[in-house]
């Protein structure tokens, strides 16, 4: 979890809308690791000691007009002392054309500069879900995620379950598809937990018997999804007689991914159980406990009987890697 990620400007231009007005390097050799960005302002007059030069910097109205003000040696002598720093990218928002002094000095740095007819918030407003998503904390794991009644799902278990052939039935129900065998999990803010596919397997299904299937190809656009948030983990596990299953659901169980909590649930697998029924039972059900309701207290209650006491305990349940 320590690894650092990072997007490069390539991708950056590809995917937002910016124009190009100094590319002195190739954008797929310059590196953005910071989720955060800075406004160029207080760096053009004060100390730079807590500068973060891993930031990308925007000029806004406000610094454009500030520089106006000044002479062409004070121009440069304040664009060099920001811009030595090595930033990765500027950015000037309004539509605003760079002057000759900053292309001089970004030049001599090799720093890449794009221009937006965006104001500097909106600017801000577009870059920031972008970082966030491209330079989240991550980590790849087995298993499959579904949309299901608009809840992700995350199925994990060993292999051979049924993982893919349940996807499948649970595509001909309806629901749509976004990762099969493997999922990439991204911790956006807020601890949210947002599950995509690998591009290279993106919208493939294996299914033991048949092979491979394209499931956008066979269920359609509509039944793929590219990005998905992960409200619950379904673990898929072969009956074992000699365990206990939960038949009342009182206590709400948890697993821990990128040290966020995820509820969590063991459906036993067994001929005769129409599992991709019973995973739409548990979405709807956990959509339901999200807004406060939980039945089994209601028929606890229905039946004057003691709800038992589910305080949340701090263990939290293993998923299928962790064992």
């Amino acid at each position: 979890m320590n690894q650092d990620f990072f997007v490069t400007l390539e991708d950056l231009i590809r995917e937002l809308s910016f124009e190009i007005a100094l590319m002195p390097v190739e954008p797929r050799t310059v590196k953005i690791a910071s989720r955060n960005i800075n406004r160029m302002g207080l760096e053009l007059i004060g100390p730079i000691e807590h500068f973060d030069n891993k930031r990308i910097m925007i000029m806004g109205e406000s610094e454009s007009y500030f520089l106006s003000t000044m002479t062409t040696d004070e121009i440069y002598k304040s664009l060099e002392a920001v811009l030595s720093l090595r930033p990765p990218l500027l950015i000037i928002s309004y539509g605003i054309k760079p002057t000759k002094e900053i292309i001089d000095v970004a030049s001599k740095y090799s720093i890449p500069i794009l221009t937006s007819k965006e104001s500097a918030a909106d600017v801000t407003a577009e870059l920031t879900p972008f970082l966030n998503i491209h330079l989240a904390p991550r980590i790849t794991r087995s298993g499959g995620l579904m949309n299901v009644h608009g809840e992700g799902i995350l199925l994990v278990g060993k292999s051979g379950v049924g993982k893919s052939e349940t996807a499948v039935e649970l595509l001909k129900r309806g629901h749509k598809l976004v990762a099969d065998d493997l999922v990439e999990i991204r911790k956006i803010p807020k601890n949210n937990l947002v599950g995509s596919a690998p591009e290279n397997i993106r919208h493939f299904i294996e299914v033991r018997g048949i092979g491979i299937i394209n499931a956008r190809r066979i269920f359609g656009i509509g039944a793929v999804k590219l990005t998905e948030t992960i409200d619950m983990v379904v673990n898929l596990e072969a009956w074992d007689d000699n365990k206990d299953y939960d038949r009342m659901g009182a206590e709400c169980k948890y697993t821990e991914i990128l040290g966020v909590k995820v509820p969590y649930m063991n459906i036993p697998v067994c001929p005769g159980r129409n599992l991709a029924v019973i995973i739409e039972v548990a979405a709807m059900n956990n959509r339901q406990r999200k807004m406060g309701y939980n039945a089994a207290r209601e028929l606890f209650i229905n039946l004057g009987m003691e709800y038992p006491n589910t305080t949340e305990s701090n263990k939290m349940e293993k998923c299928i890697w962790d064992i």
